[in-house]
């Protein structure tokens, strides 16, 4: 039988499959479970300090001390890893964005407390120059305004040493420099971190759903009207996307990642057809927050479609899932 020439009615009825519970539970093609989940935490300087984010209602910037806590829950629920995004101080953002560098910056002491409270607990680090940068971007500037691909890149592979130094377990540059992955597995293997593993922003678009995680890391208002169209994908472009995967791959990522994820489920299943690698997806901030409003105003199920949107990133292929609904998934699939 082929799927162009099925068994005809009524040889062939497909609700028998879904007549009861038991049934379509042995069927079903694809599962979710907390471990296919990847936790978002926005953290700053401080102690007890905590600061809601209005455009992503439940999700908070932390201070350390209100991480800890964080990251224990995650244990218990079985979530495997925490992805960690600075807000910094304002004094500390430069045009070069050099803070990234520095060995006891925020970023650093996270990552060393979380591995020495949880140490199977993974950890993921963001490698980007935008929460540090005084204009936004995620590199250095020409006189005309133009990010300088090179000069950041070696700016990027500092970082992402820094990172590792600290005891990160997973680098993920987010950035779309040409070249930075090879240059930061290059870097990571000569000063013998060779288990640091890179999840790499392969198919990162210039996309609009962005703007709530801007305002997370405190970004939005330095990048004011600019864009990021000159290193950031073009959402029109699909075959694009699998020449960025097969490049970064190349130059020796581990994991591979689509940005956004629902508007580029297509994406997401283009790259897994094609390459059979681990392969993940971000379930980005302004989705997070298009069905936090919509369940706000009792327009939508807040549970059922945060389950069935994050069900449909593994059916169209991803691994895992980066996700602010982590732990609210989690909850739920445990008490289910």
């Amino acid at each position: 039988m082929h799927l162009s020439n099925p068994t005809p009615f009524p040889v062939n009825r497909p609700r028998r499959l879904r007549r009861d519970a038991f049934t379509r539970n042995l069927v079903r093609e694809n599962t979710l479970t907390p471990h296919d989940l990847i936790y978002p935490v926005f953290v700053h300087e401080g102690t007890n300090k905590r600061v809601s984010v209005p455009s992503m209602p439940g999700v908070d910037r932390l201070s350390l001390d209100l991480l800890l806590p964080v990251a224990e829950e995650c244990v218990r629920l079985g979530i495997p890893v925490l992805s960690l995004f600075p807000s910094i101080e304002p004094e500390l953002k430069t045009p070069d964005g050099k803070e990234a560098l520095n060995p006891d910056g925020l970023i650093p002491r996270v990552v060393r407390k979380l591995k020495e409270e949880f140490p199977d607990l993974g950890v993921l680090t963001d490698v980007a120059l935008d929460p540090y940068t005084s204009h936004g971007q995620d590199g250095v500037l020409d006189e005309t305004g133009y990010i300088i691909n090179d000069d950041t890149v070696e700016i990027l592979v500092g970082q992402a040493l820094t990172h590792a130094d600290a005891g990160v377990d997973i680098v993920a540059p987010s950035d779309m420099m040409d070249g930075r992955i090879g240059a930061i597995r290059e870097a990571l293997e000569a000063q013998g971190h060779i288990h640091t593993r890179i999840m790499a922003y392969s198919a990162k678009y210039a996309s609009a759903f962005y703007g709530p995680f801007r305002d997370a890391v405190n970004t939005r208002g330095a990048l004011g009207k600019a864009d990021k169209n000159v290193y950031q994908m073009d959402p029109g472009n699909s075959d694009e996307a699998l020449r960025e995967v097969a490049l970064d791959l190349a130059e020796g990522a581990d994991m591979v990642m689509v940005k956004p994820g629902m508007p580029y489920l297509d994406i997401v299943r283009r790259v897994k057809d094609e390459f059979k690698v681990p392969t993940f997806a971000y379930q980005v901030s302004g989705e997070y927050a298009m069905l936090k409003a919509a369940a706000a105003n009792g327009w939508l199920d807040h549970d059922k479609v945060m389950m069935e949107a994050l069900l449909a990133f593994k059916r169209a292929g991803a691994d895992g899932v980066l996700t602010y609904f982590a732990i609210d998934a989690a909850k739920l699939m445990k008490a289910g």
